[in-house]
């Protein structure tokens, strides 16, 4: 009998994390979750719960080696959720943000997933040829737009910065059955969903998506109800 499963979610809030979570374990996965204040152990619902500072990506790592100490593999699904802003000290200035502040933001929204998909990689090249694999990061619209508000800017950088590594990583990998997503929640006449995003059709999709369901490219963009949708 096959191993279940592992997904590992990486800043697991309230929303899409905990639903993303529920999604997959009701589909027979191991879940680990976690969170900067995360308890460590298990969670009411079973799942393997540990603490993780993205600001820090050296600490990232340990992250996958103890979801391997704990199930005896490595996490087939991988899903980025975590991300940061900071507000300008001066509200109409994006530069007025301190190097520290934009370093500390860029590590959690870019560098930090970076480090989380390459312990990915290096786990799928020891899973049983065939076995389907993906990395899914959490995005939004600001790598294709740049909003007029200056608090974003940070976001806007990381996000940017992670969906060019996220789509090259995509195209140099599909051919090893390797999947890697840009996940953006749209509705339907292509505008952000903004701060009303719907943590269940995020786990309907996430799941689609760790099937290899459907024709879906790195940028998946996608709308509650439809699925992947395309928006230039």
């Amino acid at each position: 009998m096959a191993a279940a499963p592992v997904v590992l979610i990486l800043g697991s809030g309230p929303r899409v994390g905990a639903c993303v979570a529920q999604k997959f374990a009701s589909s027979g996965y191991k879940v680990a979750v976690t969170s900067r204040n995360a308890p460590e152990g298990k969670t009411p619902e079973g799942y393997l719960s540990l603490r993780a500072d993205f600001t820090k990506p050296d600490t990232v790592p340990a992250v996958f080696e103890a979801v391997k100490a704990e199930f005896k593999a490595p996490p087939t699904v991988v899903v980025y959720n975590a991300a940061a802003l900071e507000f300008p000290p001066e509200a109409d200035s994006p530069l007025s943000i301190s190097s520290e502040k934009f370093t500390i933001d860029l590590n959690v929204n870019a560098i930090s997933p970076y480090v989380a998909a390459q312990q990915a990689l290096a786990g799928w090249d020891s899973l049983p040829k065939g076995t389907k694999t993906a990395f899914i990061f959490t995005g939004n619209i600001l790598n294709t737009v740049v909003a007029p508000m200056t608090e974003f800017t940070n976001l806007g950088v990381g996000k940017s910065a992670a969906a060019y590594w996220i789509g090259v990583a995509d195209m140099a990998y599909t051919s090893r059955g390797y999947r890697f997503h840009y996940a953006d929640e749209r509705i339907e006449n292509g505008k952000s969903k903004g701060p009303e995003i719907d943590g269940p059709a995020h786990a309907e999709f996430y799941a689609q998506l760790a099937k290899h369901e459907g024709d879906v490219p790195w940028h998946a963009t996608f709308v509650t109800g439809k699925g992947y949708m395309k928006f230039h």
